[in-house]
This record gives C-alpha cells, sequence and structure tokens, in this order.
C-alpha cells in the first residue's frame, strides 16, 4: 500500500510554473514540511544550512524581480530560501557535539574523538578548501526531502535555481553573516490554469539511467 502511495506522489508531483495565490497551505500541513527539512540527513548529521521561509508580500516582490521575473514567488503559499553555511568552523561543530550529548544523553567526554575527526575534515582538513560545494550538496538533499514530503501530502512545489543568488542575499541580509543562498522552493498549490499539470512526465528509461554491477 505505502509503495502505491509513494510511487503516486512522485508520478502526480511537477514543477508547478502557476501557482493559486488563494490557496494557503494549512499550519498543520505546514509543520510536516517544516520538519523535513529540519529532519533531513547531512554529512556527519553538520546540517549546514538555514531556511528562511519568507512571507512579507512586499520582500517577495523584490525577491521575484531578481528571480527572472518568475510568478511562482510571489503566487506561492510558502516560499523557501534554501542557503547554506560558507565556511565550517570550530564553533558550529561544538555546537552540534553539544546537541548530541543533550539529546541522547552522553558525555561530552565520549563525543571528543568524534568532533575532533569532524574538526579535522571539514574544518582544517582538505575539504575545508571545498566546503562551500560540500554544503551546497548538503542543501540539495533537504530541499529534496521538502518536495517529496509535500508531493505525499499532495501539496504543490517548484524547486528554483533562476534567481540571482547575490541579489537574494542582499535583501535577505545576509551579507557578512556567513550564510548564502543556493536556491529556493515554491510551496502551494497549482493554478487550474497552470497547462504543465496535465503534461505527461518525460524520464529516460529505468534501463538508461539505472544500472548494477
Amino acid at each position: 500500500m505505502i509503495n502505491d502511495t509513494l510511487q503516486q506522489a512522485l508520478k502526480w508531483r511537477y514543477a508547478v510554473k502557476k501557482f493559486d495565490p488563494q490557496q494557503k497551505v494549512s499550519d498543520k500541513d505546514w509543520q510536516v514540511l517544516e520538519n523535513s527539512l529540519v529532519l533531513a540527513p547531512s554529512s556527519y548529521g553538520l546540517q549546514p544550512w538555514k531556511f528562511f521561509v519568507v512571507q512579507n508580500p512586499q520582500l517577495r516582490t523584490k525577491l521575484r524581480e531578481v528571480s527572472w521575473g518568475q510568478s511562482q514567488v510571489t503566487d506561492c503559499s510558502h516560499y523557501v530560501v534554501l542557503t547554506y553555511k560558507k565556511k565550517m568552523d570550530e564553533a558550529h561543530v561544538q555546537k552540534y557535539v553539544d546537541k548530541i550529548a543533550s539529546v541522547r544523553g552522553v558525555s561530552l567526554a565520549s563525543l571528543e574523538g568524534y568532533k575532533n575527526m569532524m574538526i579535522g575534515d571539514v574544518v582544517k582538513g582538505p575539504r575545508a578548501q571545498i566546503i562551500e560545494w560540500w554544503a551546497q550538496k548538503q542543501t540539495y538533499i533537504a530541499m529534496g526531502f521538502l518536495m517529496e514530503a509535500a508531493a505525499l501530502l499532495k501539496i504543490d512545489a517548484c524547486p528554483m535555481e533562476g534567481l540571482e543568488p547575490q541579489s537574494y542575499d542582499k535583501l535577505l541580509n545576509l551579507e557578512n553573516t556567513g550564510w548564502a543562498t543556493v536556491a529556493a522552493v515554491a510551496i502551494g498549490y497549482r493554478h487550474p490554469e497552470d497547462t504543465l499539470q496535465n503534461a505527461a512526465k518525460v524520464r529516460f528509461d529505468n534501463k538508461d539511467v539505472v544500472q548494477f554491477l
């Protein structure tokens, strides 16, 4: 049963081009979607991301201007801007380790080795040289979780890279904060006039993209 539900949701979803601005996602459903972002996995569990849910109409209008004029920005119910941590530091690692100790009821001393391993990799190691690329990839994992959760709830979504990241950073006051925009997701309900909802989904055959070794 769950297999059929998931398959149907994946086939049902598409990148909505025209949202119905009159339809809003309920607070109850939004909480589930928000949790899908929070519960998304990341390397080491470091969660190098922050999500901005832009509800202010004036701010959305300004963001639309630097998003190729796409109507999804202003017409969707919830507009989520995904940002990533530009540089990993020991303070962020320590914050995560403190959270582990608190949630799991273990001592900080028992986590010292894990902490040092993470610092040795993403703060002081070779990966630190490509940390922005690494953090961006992690953030896209969260995007995927959000979109699949939305599809299961029969809530529409549109992933958006057609935007000017630096302009977003300026409008969201992210400059000099250590966070930067990578993409966004518009959440809401498709407009009856969005003709793409009736278009057949085009994908390569399984055999073309999945290979067993």
